[in-house]
């Protein structure tokens, strides 16, 4: 038998305080907080802004066309949430999607409510940020700038307290390497522990942030993020010279050019009216991608690829958007459609560069690059025209374009006369829709583009950096934050949109963006602002009840504690043991590489470097696409060919092995040990502790000294069974052995110190 409708409302209002279970009354749920997520994560992949994915002409992504439809308030959608049959319960079993009880009942709760759904529906993050009002707390005291005040506001609604502060020692070798990269030395740690004064700490932040390893550390996430490389990718991964763009990124941190500056020349630095040679090497940015140099491409194809990597590249890092689904259609759940894409696709869409690349070099446009790069006289830092592209067809019939020398850095450079850019079906450069040429626009839902801007990169990178522009603050801020805490208020840095997570503290970051532009986008004072504050401050540790509730520290009860960085952990090592050298920019070096590597994957051979190029910053190792560095990848770096703003750090018996037995780290263990001997401490017991205090910037507890002295001991007794043994070990790595030390005694300190770096402390911050 058949209900009547009104027989059915009265079957779903009978049960529905069971299916409810508890939740808040229908006036509380919050339509964008609490409804619209889970819309879009049920609903949107059939009912959302795509319409070519459209199921049965209804939209749940629009006020207007859900309230045209009908179904919010005729019951049918109600029907359909409730219903027991598979044919007519949403979401249908074969969309893959599933719909939470307390979800369902959610949607079921504002349907019953009347779907009250605000005429302002907007996501939070395409709402320019507003800056908040600071909140009260009751612990004035703990706070020590305005970041504390919203952790402390949201702990105190939960009835929590905050950690104390951490150990002096931890908090220094927290801050280290997070400003830097490296861990403390044991002068800098004794100067630090002895130093009572009140500023301290901020003293020991201002020299952090005025060190030459700050610049160098920054720049690693940004050339992470921005895909740099020194091959091109592909089969053939051809050689690239792009080591100067890499310099130019050191000194724009170093010196602290304001992020607005430092956006704009990586953008459109060939177009400033005050262009010149530096300003035209930092839109290398827009040139790090991949360039495929494959016999039988077709270069029109491939032009299409690079543009549409800049345009995604642009999308993640500073918008914090997934823009490539909407390469191919209409995005599935944001408000970006295929035609906004390809609008701001218009604005990279006139580079004068060649689809197909060169066998070996630089991809034109490139400039060649003064012997006294980076100290260039007037002359020398004057802006340079590029030679136009010149394309020949070789024996193979392949247009490529003639190649960059070592001494050249590609950049963006203007074509004379204009690419014209349509929308492509699919994503294919062979099927343009040419009813309509497109012109460079920026989505109409991340604000309004002034009429004085100019339409080309520069009026970009104005609306990037508008001070009413939702993301591009927010976004930056919130990698930031996830620098120093693991994760960022948003957890996914690199998705704002509806499908990503929301912020944990949404007025807090907005506090962030808009202080950040308050202080015209200085970066060094928006990293003093953060690890100065009493959050940043707290002990790691953490109540196994606090563990259990909030895993992942989202609510900032107890500071932060990460596994280091593959570059950081690689670079301690070398810096602990005295083998690190500190020699800023130049070309990319070649350390240590297992055998044949490069050979079994591209038939190439790897020709290691020698002397002080082993012992560079991870930063400056080449970086060969096809085959990135094993020990990097094996601890989880990102490959670098795609923008990647987030990677999840793992601890796996791999790691340890490669940390154990590769040879940086074993040559890394023997200069330690050499390095502790030759110090003023003379007992083994002494120069054990001196080791482990210079990897974990602590003293070894009794328990951890009596264990190491006892490895110490039998390795000692060991190799003077086995002297050869002793020597061999020491042959490990380029440098040689210091003769006049005992090989059987730095041998068995050698082990320990192998050890102690592979302690958990020697890879954690905290």
């Amino acid at each position: 038998m058949k209900l009547p409708p009104i027989m059915i409302r009265r079957v779903i209002c009978t049960s529905l305080p069971l299916l409810l279970g508890g939740l808040a009354q229908a006036a509380d749920l919050d339509f964008v907080q609490e409804v619209r997520p889970v819309l879009s994560d049920s609903c949107y992949n059939c009912h959302g802004p795509d319409a070519k994915a459209r199921k049965g002409k209804l939209r749940l992504d629009d006020r207007a066309a859900a309230f045209k439809s009908g179904v919010l308030t005729d019951g049918e959608m109600l029907k359909r949430l409730t219903s027991k049959d598979p044919d007519e319960r949403m979401p249908p079993p074969d969309s893959k999607r599933v719909l939470r009880p307390k979800d369902r009942a959610k949607l079921v709760q504002w349907l019953q409510a009347g779907a009250e759904w605000p005429e302002d529906d907007r996501h939070w993050a395409f709402v320019p940020p507003m800056r908040p009002v600071l909140p009260k707390v009751k612990n004035e005291k703990w706070s020590r700038n305005e970041i504390d005040r919203f952790i402390l506001a949201r702990l105190e609604r939960e009835g929590w307290e905050p950690s104390a502060e951490a150990d002096k020692a931890i908090l220094l070798r927290r801050v280290t390497f997070d400003l830097t990269g490296l861990p403390p030395t044991i002068k800098e740690l004794d100067d630090f522990l002895n130093d009572d004064s009140p500023n301290a700490y901020e003293r020991a932040v201002d020299r952090l942030l005025d060190s030459p390893r700050y610049a160098e550390h920054m720049a690693l996430d940004w050339m992470v993020a921005s895909r740099y490389a020194d091959t091109d990718g592909y089969q053939n991964d051809r050689l690239r010279y792009m080591w100067v763009w890499r310099d130019w990124l050191i000194k724009a941190l170093g010196d602290n050019m304001p992020f607005d500056r430092f956006v704009t020349e990586q953008m459109a630095g060939d177009l400033l009216p005050d262009r010149n040679f530096f300003t035209q090497v930092a839109t290398g940015y827009n040139r790090n991608h991949r360039i495929n140099s494959e016999g039988g491409s077709i270069p029109d194809e491939w032009i299409v690829e690079y543009v549409a990597d800049r345009v995604e590249t642009m999308g993640t890092m500073f918008l914090g958007l997934t823009l490539t689904c909407s390469r191919c259609h209409d995005h599935k759940y944001d408000p970006v459609s295929q035609k906004d894409f390809y609008s701001l696709f218009a604005f990279f869409n006139n580079i004068d560069e060649a689809g197909l690349g060169p066998n070996n070099g630089n991809s034109p446009p490139f400039i060649k690059v003064p012997k006294s790069w980076p100290n260039l006289s007037e002359a020398e830092s004057k802006f340079v025209v590029p030679a136009p592209t010149r394309v020949k067809v070789v024996q193979t019939s392949v247009p490529r374009p003639q190649p960059g020398a070592p001494d050249t850095v590609m950049v963006l450079h203007e074509r004379a006369k204009p690419r014209p850019t349509y929308l492509l079906n699919r994503g294919l450069y062979d099927q343009p829709d040419k009813s309509e040429k497109l012109k460079p626009a920026t989505p109409p839902v991340l604000g309004v583009w002034k009429d004085e801007w100019a339409k080309n990169r520069i009026g970009l990178s104005q609306w990037l950096l508008d001070p009413k522009h939702p993301l591009t603050a927010r976004v930056t801020i919130n990698r930031l934050w996830q620098r120093y805490f693991g994760v960022g208020l948003v957890k996914t840095s690199e998705n704002f949109g509806v499908q990503g997570e929301l912020p944990s503290h949404p007025a807090l970051l907005d506090w962030l963006a808009t202080e950040f532009v308050r202080l015209n986008w200085n970066l060094k004072a928006m990293h003093k602002l953060i690890v100065t504050s009493a959050v940043y401050r707290q002990s790691s540790v953490a109540s196994p009840d606090y563990l259990k509730k909030d895993p992942e520290n989202r609510l900032l009860a107890h500071g932060p504690r990460k596994r280091l960085s593959p570059y950081a952990i690689r670079d301690a090592a070398l810096f602990t043991s005295g083998l690190l050298v500190e020699k800023i920019g130049g070309p990319s070096v070649k350390p240590y590489m297992p055998p044949r590597i490069w050979k079994s994957i591209s038939n190439a051979t790897y020709k290691q470097d020698k002397g002080e190029k082993l012992y560079r910053r991870s930063m400056y190792t080449y970086w060969r696409r096809t085959v990135p560095p094993p020990t990097m990848m094996t601890l989880n770096a990102a490959a670098r060919e795609i923008c990647i703003v987030r990677t999840d750090l793992t601890t796996t018996p791999l790691q340890a092995l490669t940390m154990m037995n590769n040879v940086t780290f074993v040559e890394s263990a023997r200069f330690l040990a050499e390095r502790v001997l030759k110090t003023q401490e003379r007992t083994p017991a002494q120069r054990i502790g001196q080791a482990f205090r210079m990897v974990t910037s602590r003293e070894p507890s009794p328990d951890e000294l009596k264990r190491l002295l006892a490895d110490f001991r039998f390795y000692l007794a060991d190799f003077k069974k086995r002297p050869e043994a002793a020597k061999q070990l020491l042959t490990v790595g380029e440098k040689k052995v210091d003769a006049k030390l005992n090989a059987v005694t730095l041998a068995s300190y050698a082990l320990v110190a192998n050890t102690i770096l592979n302690l958990d402390e020697a890879i954690m911050q905290d």
